[in-house]
C-alpha cells in the first residue's frame, strides 16, 4: 500500500506551487496597476495644470481684444455722428436756397400773368375791331360782284365753269400736243437703239455659212460590197433596215449607197455602222447586230457631249442633263440646209448681246436663245409646230416661267415678254444672215407659188408677186373692187392666213398696192 500514497503527494505539491505562482503573478498584476494608476494621476495633474494656464491666457487676450474694439467703436460712432450733423445742416442750407428760388419763381409767374392778361384784353380789341372791318368788307364785296353780275349778265358760278371748261379744254389739247411729240420722239430714239443693239450684236457674231448637206451618203471601196451589203436573198440589208429603221439606197451610182430616214439620229446611227461593217469586213447579220450596237453607244456618246459643249461655250448654268442631251440631238437636225445646233447658238450669242445692249438679264437671254428650238429634236415625236412642243418639252424640267414663254412664242407676232422679242429678233438675224440657209430650186418655187396662191384666194386681187426670195408678197388689187379701207385689212388678212397655213424662215411682208389710173385724150 505505501508504494501508492507517493504520487499523491507530489501531485499535491505540484498544486500548491501553481497556487502559489498564481498568487505571485496577481499580485505583480496588482502593483503594476497602482504603479500605473500613479503615473496617471501625475500626467493628468500637469495637463490640468497646463489647460488652466492656456485659458487664463486666451481669457487676458479676449479682454484686451474687447477693449481695443470698444474703443474703435467710439470712435466710429464719434465719426458717424459728425458727418451726419453735418450733412444735416448742408441739406437745411440747400432747402433754404431752393425756397428762396421757389418765392422768386412764383412772383415771376405772377407778373406773366398779369403782363398775358394785358395782352388777351388787347387782342380780343383787335378781333372785335377786325371782325367788324371784315363784315364791312364782305358786304362791300357782295355789292360788287352784284354790280359786276348785273353789267356781265352771268352769274358768278356759269362765269366759274367757263374758266374751269376752257382751262380744262386748253389742258386737253396740251397734254395732247406733248403726248405725241413724246410719243415720236421715243418712237425714235428706240428705234434708233434698237438698230444700233442689232448692228452691234451681228457684227460681234461672225459664223460660218452653211456647209453641211442633209443627204447620207456612205461611200464604198467598190461595186462588189454592194452585194455584199444586200446578202444573199437581201437578208443583210434587211437586218439592218430593220435594226436602225432606215432606208438603205443601193442603186446604179457607183461605189455609193444613200442613207434615207427623217430621223437624223437613226440616219446617223446606221451610217456609222455600215461604215464599221464596211472597214471590217465581214457582213452578215450578227455581225450587223454587233455593229448597230456599237453605233448606237458612239451616238448617244457623241449626242451628249455635243451638248456639254454648246451648253459650255454659251456659257449657261443649271440646264437639267435631259435637255442638254436634246440640244446634244440637234447637232443632227437641218433645217433649211442650216444645222440646228449651230442655229441655236447663234441665236444664243445673239440674244445675250441684245439683252446686255437694254440692259436686261443675259443669261436668261442665253438660255431662252439656246433652248427655242428644242422643240425640233422631238417634232417627229409630237403633233404641233416645234416652237409649242419644245415650251411643253422643258415645261417639264421647272424652268422659269419667262423661258418658256420666250420659246412658246419665238414665232408670235404678239410676244408678252421682253425675252420673247430678244429671242425672236435673234432668230430672225440668224436665219437672214446671208449663206446661213439654202433650199433646193423645187423647194424654192413651191414656196414662192405656195405664197402667190394663199394672196390669190382672197376676193379683189389681181396680180401677185412673190420677190425678195419670197421675204415680200406684193399684192396689186383692183381699183373698182377695194378701197383704200379695205386694202388694208386685206393686207392683214392676208399676213395671217400666211402665219396659219405656211411654214417658212424670218418673216414676210405683205404690201397691198391700189392704183386707180385716169386717162384722156387731146385731139
Amino acid at each position: 500500500m505505501q508504494p501508492r500514497r507517493a504520487p499523491i503527494r507530489i501531485r499535491k505539491v505540484r498544486t500548491l506551487s501553481a497556487i502559489y505562482m498564481v498568487l505571485a503573478v496577481l499580485g505583480a498584476l496588482g502593483v503594476g496597476t497602482a504603479i500605473g494608476y500613479l503615473l496617471r494621476q501625475v500626467l493628468v495633474g500637469k495637463r490640468r495644470r497646463a489647460a488652466q494656464e492656456q485659458a487664463r491666457q486666451i481669457i487676458a487676450e479676449a479682454e484686451e481684444k474687447h477693449r481695443q474694439v470698444l474703443l474703435e467703436a467710439r470712435e466710429e460712432s464719434l465719426q458717424i455722428r459728425s458727418s451726419a450733423e453735418k450733412e444735416i445742416r448742408e441739406r437745411l442750407l440747400e432747402m433754404q436756397r431752393q425756397e428762396r428760388r421757389r418765392a422768386q419763381r412764383e412772383e415771376s409767374l405772377e407778373k406773366r400773368i398779369a403782363n398775358v392778361e394785358h395782352r388777351e384784353q388787347a387782342v380780343a380789341q383787335k378781333e372785335q375791331q377786325q371782325n367788324r372791318t371784315g363784315e364791312e368788307l364782305e358786304a362791300l364785296k357782295a355789292e360788287h360782284l352784284h354790280r359786276l353780275e348785273e353789267l356781265a349778265s352771268i352769274t358768278q358760278q356759269e362765269a366759274q365753269q367757263q374758266i374751269f371748261q376752257r382751262a380744262e379744254e386748253a389742258a386737253k389739247h396740251e397734254l395732247a400736243r406733248r403726248y405725241f411729240e413724246l410719243e415720236q420722239e421715243m418712237r425714235q430714239q428706240a428705234d434708233q437703239k434698237a438698230k444700233e443693239a442689232i448692228a452691234t450684236s451681228i457684227q460681234r457674231l461672225a459664223t460660218d455659212v452653211v456647209s453641211e448637206s442633209t443627204t447620207s451618203v456612205v461611200p464604198l471601196p467598190n461595186d462588189e460590197m454592194k452585194g455584199r451589203l444586200i446578202g444573199r436573198e437581201g437578208r443583210n440589208i434587211r437586218t439592218l433596215e430593220s435594226l436602225t429603221g432606215v432606208d438603205i439606197i443601193v442603186d446604179d451610182t457607183p461605189e455609193v449607197v444613200t442613207i434615207s430616214c427623217f430621223d437624223p439620229v437613226r440616219r446617223e446611227v446606221a451610217r456609222l455602222a455600215l461604215q464599221k461593217l464596211i472597214m471590217d469586213g465581214r457582213i452578215q447579220p450578227a455581225r450587223i447586230e454587233e455593229m448597230v450596237e456599237r453605233a448606237q453607244k458612239e451616238v448617244e456618246e457623241s449626242i451628249q457631249q455635243e451638248g456639254e459643249k454648246v451648253v459650255f461655250e454659251v456659257g449657261v448654268r443649271g440646264l437639267h442633263p435631259e435637255l442638254v442631251k436634246l440640244l446634244g440631238r440637234l447637232r443632227y437636225r437641218y433645217s433649211y440646209g442650216e444645222n440646228v445646233l449651230k442655229h441655236s447658238v447663234e441665236v444664243a450669242h445673239l440674244a445675250g448681246m441684245l439683252a446686255g445692249e437694254i440692259g436686261t438679264d443675259v443669261e436668261t437671254a442665253k438660255i431662252a436663245g439656246l433652248l427655242h428650238d428644242i422643240g425640233k429634236a422631238l417634232s417627229h415625236e409630237a403633233d404641233g409646230g416645234h416652237a409649242e412642243i419644245g415650251a411643253e418639252a422643258v415645261r417639264k424640267y421647272e424652268v422659269p416661267d419667262v423661258i418658256y414663254q420666250a420659246i412658246k412664242e419665238h414665232h408670235d407676232p404678239q410676244m408678252s415678254t421682253v425675252e420673247g422679242f430678244l429671242v425672236a429678233a435673234a432668230d430672225a438675224i440668224s436665219a437672214a444672215r446671208p449663206g446661213a440657209r439654202r433650199e433646193s430650186l423645187e423647194q424654192y418655187v413651191r414656196r414662192l407659188e405656195t405664197l402667190e396662191k394663199v394672196a390669190k384666194e382672197f376676193p379683189g386681187i389681181d396680180k401677185a408677186f412673190a420677190i425678195q426670195a419670197g421675204r415680200e408678197l406684193r399684192i396689186m388689187v383692183k381699183p373698182d373692187k377695194v378701197d383704200d379701207m379695205e386694202a388694208s385689212n386685206l393686207a392683214r388678212n392676208i399676213a395671217k392666213e400666211i402665219e396659219s397655213s405656211l411654214v417658212y424662215p424670218g418673216q414676210i411682208k405683205v404690201t397691198v398696192i391700189r392704183e386707180t389710173r385716169s386717162v384722156g385724150y387731146a385731139r
